[in-house]
């Protein structure tokens, strides 16, 4: 439960404000720039970390990875030098985190921004906060802002930039005093695909010219591009290694499943004890297992016995987050999501009958056309994914769909009424769980709790039964006292959560739901998420998690208001032109550059030592060319073949397509 316990950021700058940033730092030039020995961080009775170790090397990005309360903050915390460990020692350059506090920039999870001053006087706050001239100031600034193309905006408001902005802003206030370590603590929560990519090639770049970077991060996708990760459980390091030797290590094989009835499938194949693991996707099932090709025959023989029609079976390569979370089921056992106290029957409804529709749905603001001629389709029981980058009009799209704002035009259907959205009958049918955390931090949980149970019309004689299963999916059994505001993010989106469906409605509305949520929750949402869709609710989400848009039965790409695409997660894919290819070289830094230089940079990302390249021509014919192009260049590739391309490829490529047809703006 480290997390309820973290230092908030106001302390972190409080504690930057006592820092004498006048002295100099002699930062010894070793191969290794953290060195942690025996370290222990008690806060009273509770031993959040217990004996770490663990060395990391200068230029290096390193990943710590790990569910909720494992520890990481508290670690990142004595990097920092915010707060000193109970035992052992935590070495940066060779001296103490607290002697080395100048050459460290510290991102923590909260944005460290002031909402009403501009991208400059933030920029000029912090360089004076660490004792830097003007003329250093403007010079540094104007570099890393041209870094992140955001040298335009110097007069707007922080409040009114787009979440992958402030993280851009928020990593150059970081970057102005040029650190010899940057921390940062899970830095892109919230921020859509395309400025995650954007934000992870720049951390690349800063490795490659000598920055050490450690980032603890809740999307195991991204963990991928670190050069090494550690999985931390329990104030713990339980393995540490390159992404590639983890998922070697597991010994898992990773079968996609597509059969009819998917749900039925599931049950059946989870009671199969030589099957390691099985989890639902929106239209396949992954199945973990030590041998594939027995793995495939056993999946087989259990559905075709069932009467279940298999459609497809291929083998994959397992993902680090398939191995992250068999290695915590190994520490923790097995993940049970208590089962939600059902009272209500739903009304029996016509086959393929719609819960929410939209047809030809516009939105103006003034001058400003937030959505243009949306047309879309969700039916009960169905799980449907509405993607989009930060400002493409999905949270608009939301509130017009369940009638929190009027549409300027266009006809809506929602939980079978066309208008009239704001009737009791309607309202207390439908469920919504807003982007920005919906619960009241200074109301305890139970306060929470019992508000929206009211407001939702929860009868009195369900209502404790209920709130104790919130609590319980929520992980905080017994913890109903606590403030809200007290929880970190990953806590306080289960309990909202929960109260958003309390009052079971036929109709969900989720609006980014896992944002900052670790792994092992997030996989507890989707399986509730199911058991709703199994039982008729009709699901529209969104998220900036493009593996977990891959549990959605079918998917929209919104665009600049625009619904651009529509379908299954794999002929979503599959629609999509062009081939991944990925290369193994000498040197993964100088190929990046040297392609980005002669293709369209977005074509091109780093991940860890190994490079993706998206081409539109013959595989064999681009590895070819890619070869060539790079060993004109003295960098030698040592392997490349064909990946499969993934939904956050296709989405990146969509967004690009419209940037080129002048819909969609260079600033996000």
């Amino acid at each position: 439960m480290e997390a309820l316990l973290e230092i908030t950021p106001d302390v972190v700058a409080r504690e930057m404000l006592t820092m004498d940033w006048d002295e100099p730092q002699t930062i010894e030039r070793s191969a290794t720039a953290i060195k942690i020995r025996g370290l222990r961080k008690s806060y009273g009775a509770l031993e959040a970390v217990r004996g770490v170790d663990l060395e990391i090397q200068r230029g290096e990005i390193f990943g710590l990875i790990g569910p909720d309360g494992a520890g990481k903050t508290s670690v990142f915390q004595i990097l920092g030098g915010v707060m000193q460990p109970t035992t052992g020692e935590a070495k940066i350059f060779g001296q103490s985190a607290r002697e080395t506090r100048s050459s460290i920039g510290y991102l923590t999870q909260a944005f460290s921004l002031y909402q009403d001053l501009s991208v400059a006087e933030n920029m000029r706050y912090m360089g004076e906060l660490r004792g830097l001239s003007r003329a250093e100031i403007q010079r540094r600034g104007m570099r890393y802002l041209k870094l992140f193309d955001m040298d335009r905006f110097t007069d707007r408001l922080a409040g009114r930039l787009s979440g992958g902005m402030k993280q851009k802003l928020a990593l150059a206030c970081a970057l102005i005093t040029e650190p010899k370590v940057l921390l940062l603590d899970e830095p892109t929560t919230g921020v859509d695909p395309v400025s995650r990519r954007e934000f992870w090639d720049t951390l690349a770049q800063l490795s490659a010219d000598g920055m050490t970077i450690v980032v603890a991060t809740p999307y195991l996708d991204e963990a991928e591009r670190c050069h090494r990760v550690a999985l931390m459980h329990d104030g713990v390091i339980h393995q540490t290694g390159t992404p590639a030797q983890l998922r070697h290590h597991s010994g898992l094989k990773r079968l996609e499943v597509r059969a009819a009835d998917l749900s039925r499938a599931e049950t059946l194949l989870c009671k199969v004890e030589s099957l390691a693991d099985v989890q639902r996707f929106g239209d396949r099932l992954d199945v973990m297992a030590r041998n594939a090709e027995t793995a495939e025959a056993i999946t087989r023989a259990t559905l075709r016995s069932a009467g279940i029609a298999v459609n497809e079976i291929r083998a994959g390569a397992p993902t680090l987050e398939n191995t992250f979370v068999a290695i915590l089921r190994e520490l923790n056992g097995e993940v049970n999501t208590p089962a939600f106290p059902v009272r209500r029957k739903f009304r029996d409804r016509a086959p393929n009958a719609i819960a929410i529709g939209a047809h030809e749905l516009h939105k103006r603001f003034g001058k400003f056309h937030a959505v243009k001629g949306i047309n879309l389709e969700v039916k009960y029981g169905e799980i449907y994914g509405l993607l989009g980058a930060n400002g493409a009009g999905k949270t608009t799209t939301i509130k017009m769909l369940c009638g929190l704002i009027e549409a300027t035009s266009g006809e809506l259907t929602l939980a079978d009424e066309k208008g009239g959205f704001r009737s009791s009958f309607v309202r207390q049918r439908i469920g919504y769980m807003s982007q920005k955390f919906s619960l009241y931090d200074d109301l305890t949980i139970s306060e929470n709790l019992d508000f929206f149970a009211g407001v939702y019309g929860v009868p009195p004689a369900e209502r404790a039964e209920k709130m104790q299963w919130a609590l319980e999916f929520s992980g905080l059994a017994g913890r109903g006292n606590m403030l809200t505001g007290s929880l970190p993010g990953g806590w306080k989106q289960r309990v909202a959560f929960g109260a958003a469906i309390m009052h079971e409605p036929s109709v969900l509305f989720l609006d980014e739901p896992t944002s900052g949520v670790d792994p092992l929750a997030r996989r507890a949402f989707w399986q509730m998420i199911n058991r709703l869709a199994d039982r008729g609710v009709a699901v529209l989400v969104t998220t900036h998690y493009l593996e977990e848009a891959e549990q959605c039965n079918r998917l929209g790409l919104m665009v600049a208001g625009e619904l651009v695409a529509q379908g299954t997660p794999t002929e979503v894919k599959a629609a999509q032109r062009g081939q991944l290819i990925e290369l193994n070289t000498s040197a993964p830094q100088q190929a990046a550059n040297l392609l980005k230089a002669e293709m369209e940079s977005w074509r091109v990302s780093l991940f860890g030592d190994r490079l993706h390249v998206i081409v539109d021509e013959e595989v064999l014919s681009a590895i070819q060319n890619l070869q060539q192009r790079l060993r004109r260049a003295g960098i030698d590739v040592r392997d490349a073949y064909e990946e499969r391309i993934s939904l956050e490829d296709v989405f990146i490529a969509v967004v690009e397509q419209a940037r080129r047809e002048g819909k969609v703006a260079a600033e996000d």
